[in-house]
This record gives C-alpha cells, structure tokens and sequence, in this order.
C-alpha cells in the first residue's frame, strides 16, 4: 500500500503537500509549529487538517506494520502464495486485513480442529464434492472408536463442524454478511428484567434487642428506599429504549452511545436483527444444489452452524464496535469544537473580579482577584440554607467590593448557584452599586482545586478557597485558567466518560495544544500549566521556565530561552514563535514572527518605513493595505521568504501579538435574576449557548437551568447538525417553547428569530 497516495486521496490535497508533511512530522516537527512556521511546505494547511493527517498518517503505518506481521506468520507456515500475498497486500482496512488472516491465524483448539486430528477432513471434502456414495456409507470409513468416532452418525457431525469453520473461515462470505446486515439490519433494544430492588435487613425479636433491631430495620429501610428512587430515576433515563428498534445505517451516534451506557448499567438489552434468511440463501448457494438430499441436508445445516455459531455473533461485535466507533468520533468531534469556542472565549480584561463558589451547609467561598489574575482577599459567607445569614454575608460583600473596586462577580453554576445568584441580584439592587455579575460554568473547578497543580499554586488556600479564585479567573482569562484542568472534567460534550479515554485524552489535548499556539503565551507571566501547551515544551521544560524566570528576573530576550535546562535547539525552534516577550530588548520577540524570519521582518520593515517605535505604539494599521500585487512579489524576492510567510510577518506588524479571541462576542452580564417561574411560552430571550449535543444546544437564559433548542428548532431551514448553527459561547436570541418545573425542562426555539 503506498501509504501517501492514500492520504493525500483520502483529505484531496496534492502529492507534494503530503511527501512534505510526511518529512516535517518524521523530523520530529510539531503540528502547531508546521502550521504557522512551514506553510510554503504545506500550502497552507491547518493546524485541523494536519492532525488529521498525522492520525491517519499513523492509523496507515500501524495497518501496514500489521501486514507485514500477517504475511510472516502466514509464510511461516508454508501457506503464502503468490495470490494470497495479492489479497493481503491489497487489504485497505483492518477488518479486511484480519478477515483475510482468519484461516491462517493460531487460535485455540476449536471442535473443527479436533475433528481434522481424528482425519475426518476427507469425509468434509467428500460432502462439498458431491460423492456418489451416500454420505452415511462413506462416514462409516471414518469410524474408529479408538479416536472417538464410535459411529457415522458421529463422523458426520465432525465433518460438519469442519464444513462449518470452512465458512466461518471465508473472507468473502464474512464481508456479504457484515455488508448486508450493516444494510438491512436493525438493532433491537428492549427493558432488562427489574434489578432486585434493595432490601431492608430484619431486626431481632428478642426483648433485649427489639428495640436496637426494629430501629436499625427502619434505618435501613430509609436507605434502601433512597437507593430504589435513584434506580428508578436512573431508568427512567432510558425508557425511550424499552420497546425500541431503528435501522443500523440510519441510527445517530448519540442514540448508539445511550444505549450503550444503559446496556453497562444493566438496564437495557441490546441485539442486532440480522436478514438471517438472505445470508442463509447466499451461503447455500454458495455449495450449489447436492444431487443426495442427505448431502443437501448436511451442507445446510453446516451452514446455518457456521454463521449462527461462528459467524454471526462476530460479526454483531464488529458491527457495534464500528458503530460505537463511528458514534465517538462524532462525539469526539462535537467535543473539539466545543472545548475549542469555550477555550476562545475573549478575556473579561481589566476588571476586578469576585470568584462565588455557591454552596448551602459548607458557606459560598468567595476570592477577589486582580485585573492581573492575583487573588487579594478570600472570605467565607453563609447566605444560603440552613444559615440564611443574608444580612451578615452583604456586610462582607460590602467589604469586599469597597475595599478591592470589584467591578464583576463571577458566580459557578454548581450546587446553591440558583440561590446565590437571587441573593447577589438582591444585593446589587438594595445596594445600587456598579457591579455585574455572571454565571459562568464550574465545570473542572472542584477537581482543579483538589489537584497537585491547584495546591501548588495556592498551598495556603483550602480547597474552596482555589476554587473560588478559579471561578474569578476563568471569567478573566479562560484559556489560561481552563488549561489547568483535564480537558475531559471541563464538561462541553456527550458521553465523554464512556468512551476510549486514551483516545479522548489524545483529541481534547490536541484542542488546547492548537488553542493556546493560536492565542500564544507571554513567557513572562504565564504558568507552567500554560506553558506545557506550547509546541515542543515538555511539562518539565515548562516548569524549568517558570523556575527560571522566578530566580534570574523576568526574560529579555527569546535566545535566552536556549539557557533553560532540558530546551535545545529543536525544542527552541518548535517554541520560539509561540513565546511572547513584552518590553524586551527585540521589538519582534512580542510578536509572533519567528525569529529565523527576524531578517526577512527588518527588511519588510525598510522596505515599508515602518520603525519598532511604530509596533510598539500600534501604529501601523493598514499596512498590508498598501500593498499592491507587484509590492508582495517584489519584497517576497527581497526577503526571500515565500508570500504565506511574508504576509504573516506583515500582519504581525501591523497589529503585534493580535489575540484572535478579540472577535469574539463577551459573556452576557447581568444585574437582574429571572426565576423559573417568571418563564411562559412565548417569551423572548437572550442567551448563551453552553453546550452543543447531537441533538441540539442547551442554552443558558438565566435561570440556572439550561433550556434545550431541538436541531429541529435551531433554524427555520434543514439543520444537519447543530454545530452548522450554533457554537459554545454564542450569544443567541430564543423564544420558550414550553416549561416543565416539575422535571425543570426548558424547550427553546430560535426560529423566526
């Protein structure tokens, strides 16, 4: 298999552009790094492409490792012919590749096995060949009680076994049935028989321990009660899939991953109804028609053997394997773009901000951070139930906001977030001062404040107390605080926790890697979390940064980067551009010019007048716009770089270091609550969308629960996934459906609107 006519098929870009990439990645190179820094190499690729590149790049050389395994083994055992090295060599898939290998690969003993050591393949051969003698007198040859054929009836049924393995073992046949079942197949869900529901323990009878038992019987009967409800809430989850069955090739990737996690939780059963009768008729014809009836009869049920015992539960695990494949890299998808629009969310920059940890018996931990993301102050109110000491908990926010000039309070989505945010609405009403506030979502916040990184950063801190300066910060400045987090606890996809984790872990790392490459990073403030993102930096590079910069005194200059322990040269090259000095001695090392393009820069910068005084103060808006078509030709000779990398540079100088986040819409600030019970259909909304599912979008509208707009009430024309709509982080109008407060459901619609 040439591996790179493959790829460059498979993503339609052209053969120079994959033989480059290709060398690019096997120097060692980062994606981030090849995206920015070699686009005349690559055309232009992006950083989204190029992954998906280096993981089919890598999905190929694994299939052809295993090839290669596949035709030594078979070579050893004397079997490879030319044809069947053809077959082999031109397998595209690994089902194909493994479907071919079948016959040929060491299994453990099967009755086919035993029943060739005991020299029945000559009556198995006999039946296929359609002999002339009558199958039964031809078994009786075979009887030998000494190997455990005492009869013909026996010898028969030992053939058959072979004849059903012979089946079992074609990769032709194999690839009809997994074909046809994918098409004309359904999976069937029904309800599991009920769990045994929890059982209270009996008390004693005896006088002395009446009492003792009849109280322990009832204790236990209280929480057996509690854990009946949550079983039977969690049913109700799935009812929707008691009585269910949808067409293989139709059913959505969610669906399939909802069934699967109510399958693991024993509440559902799960088959695939195959077209039985089809496959039956294509293996039976497969032998053709037997002159004996008894011959007949024998190849049939061989072949009703083979695919009911041997091929078709395989074949039902392949079938839902690929579908629950399929059904993840959907999921894995809706979650990049996801995770990426709430990383690139725009910083709330310059503000003071109050992080509200909301909480009831434990008190709302609250922590006011800096416009620079230092915390100042920390404190502990309790103006949540059973305390309700709303009185004295306003006091301290009058402490707070006075003493520090907060100008935002952030408050978590989590447990008591509803209540907070009624007391903080209050608050600012009764107080009038010019404070807003805004929900924002906690998700990872708990499991980042109980992390070694949060305890580093703040050993002096419990763990509300980080969590609380977590919450202010993620409204500050997302990237850099979410990036602290595992990706998979930040809480923006669909069944992320069942799903392969390696392969989670590899996807969403690779959504913040291209993230913080995209925004880059001042190497003089960012932390060591920050840091481990940036192409070719190691999380132990990054802490080297950080413990150098905290020793020698700020950076000044991008080569001193070469002087941190454990960053060489290859690593400096991957890093440079992604690092950011502000003030230093170079102008350029605040930009994201790299530095093996510092001379092309400085002669771009003869060439149009411009002065490092002009970056610094911002004052070469328009620049490119002076360029005519002839200009960009004439200084690409003069610099000698190519026009993609010129125009990167010339970018860079007109607005150095531009955040990308900067287009993005804010979060909605808000001074006022709505409660539930104030929504009616009807009623027209702001909102921003929190996350994107399948099937939809939940959407924040103010009243702590999220209201769900259906893919079909995204948009007034055919929507054929949400994310061609909508992205986590948008700010959209929405009008409510219906309200259901006794389940707390909110239906959206953004049609019409």
């Amino acid at each position: 298999m040439d591996i790179a006519q493959v790829i460059t098929s498979e993503l339609g870009i052209r053969p120079g552009q994959t033989e480059a990439v290709i060398r690019l990645i096997d120097e060692g190179n980062t994606i981030p790094f090849i995206a920015r820094y070699r686009k005349e190499m690559t055309g232009a690729m992006n950083d989204e492409l190029l992954r998906r590149f280096d993981e089919r790049l890598r999905s190929l050389r694994a299939l052809e490792e295993r090839r290669q395994t596949v035709l030594s083994t078979i070579e050893a055992q004397g079997q490879l012919t030319p044809e069947l090295r053809a077959r082999v060599e031109g397998a595209m898939t690994a089902v194909e590749l493994e479907d071919i290998y079948r016959p040929y690969r060491p299994k453990r003993r099967t009755r086919a096995m035993i029943a060739r050591e005991k020299g029945l393949q000559g009556l198995a051969d006999y039946i296929l060949s359609d002999g002339k003698n009558p199958p039964e007198e031809e078994a009786k040859k075979y009887v030998d009680p000494e190997k455990e054929v005492p009869d013909a009836g026996t010898a028969l049924a030992m053939a058959k076994d072979i004849i059903a393995e012979t089946v079992s073992d074609n990769a032709d046949f194999r690839t009809f049935i997994r074909n046809l079942t994918m098409y004309e197949g359904t999976l069937v869900t029904a309800k599991k028989a009920v769990r045994e529901k929890a059982a209270a323990a009996g008390g004693s009878d005896s006088d002395a321990g009446a009492a003792a038992g009849a109280d322990k019987a009832a204790k236990a009967g209280k929480a057996a009660d509690v854990r009946n409800k949550k079983l039977a809430d969690r049913e109700q989850v799935y009812e929707n899939y008691f009585e269910y069955e949808e067409a293989l090739r139709k059913i959505p990737g969610h669906r399939i991953l909802a069934i699967n996690r109510g399958e693991a939780e024993k509440f559902l059963t799960v088959k695939v109804a195959a077209p039985e009768e089809k496959i039956l008729e294509r293996l039976y014809g497969a032998f053709g028609c037997a002159k004996n009836p008894v011959m007949e009869e024998i190849r049939r049920e061989a072949c009703e053997d083979a695919y009911r015992r041997l091929i078709a539960p395989s074949i039902e695990t392949e079938i839902r394997n690929a579908l629950t494949e399929k059904a993840e890299e959907g999921a894995l998808e809706v979650f990049d773009s996801n995770l990426e629009q709430l990383l690139m969310q725009p910083p709330v920059a310059g503000k003071t901000v109050l992080g509200w940890d909301p909480a009831f018996r434990t008190g709302c931990k609250l922590a006011v951070v800096d416009p620079t993301g230092q915390v100042m102050d920390t404190a502990v109110i309790y103006p949540t139930a059973p305390q309700n000491r709303v009185a004295e908990s306003e006091k301290v926010l009058d402490r707070l906001i006075d003493r520090y000039h907060v100008n935002v309070i952030s408050v978590g989505n989590g447990t008591a977030s509803r209540e907070s945010e009624q007391i903080i609405a209050g608050y600012l009403k009764k107080s009038r001062r010019p404070v807003q506030y805004v929900i924002v979502n906690e998700a990872g916040a708990s499991v980042y404040s109980a992390s070694p990184a949060g305890t580093e950063e703040f050993p002096e801190f419990d763990v509300g107390q980080r969590s609380a300066a977590s919450i202010a910060r993620r409204l500050q400045d997302p990237l850099a605080e979410l990036v602290k987090i595992d990706p998979k606890a930040i809480g923006v996809g669909q069944y992320q926790h069942d799903m392969d984790q390696a392969r989670l872990g590899e996807k969403l790392t690779g959504v913040v890697e291209r993230c913080v490459n995209s925004v880059g990073v001042d190497v003089n403030t960012a932390s060591a979390a920050l840091l481990s993102y940036i192409a070719g930096i190691s999380k132990p590079v990054a802490k080297n940064i950080v413990s150098m910069r905290e020793q020698n005194g700020p950076f000044r200059s991008r080569r001193e980067f070469l002087k941190v322990p454990r960053l060489g040269p290859k690593a400096y090259e991957q890093c440079a551009g992604f690092l950011r000095i502000s003030g230093g001695k170079e102008v350029l090392d605040s930009t994201a010019v790299h530095p093996e393009s510092y001379e092309a820069a400085r002669e771009a910068m003869a060439y149009l007048g411009c002065t490092p005084e002009d970056i610094r103060g911002g004052k070469n808006a328009g620049l490119s716009k002076r360029l005519a078509k002839k200009d960009w030709e004439k200084l690409s000779g003069l610099t000698g770089v190519g026009e993609y990398t010129l125009r990167d540079i010339v970018a860079e100088l007109e607005k150095p270091g531009r955040d990308p986040r900067e287009d993005v819409p804010g979060p909605v600030l808000r001074s006022d609550v709505l409660d539930f019970a104030d929504l009616k259909p009807d009623m027209v909304l702001k909102g921003t969308v929190r996350n994107v599912v399948d099937f939809g979008a939940f959407v924040d509208i103010g009243v702590h629960q999220d209201g769900l707009v259906h893919i079909s009430q995204l948009s007034d024309r055919f929507v054929k996934h949400p994310l061609d709509v909508v992205k986590v982080g948008d700010v959209v109008t929405v009008r409510v459906l219906s309200v259901d407060e006794k389940k707390k459901k909110i239906s959206l619609t953004m049609k019409g609107m």
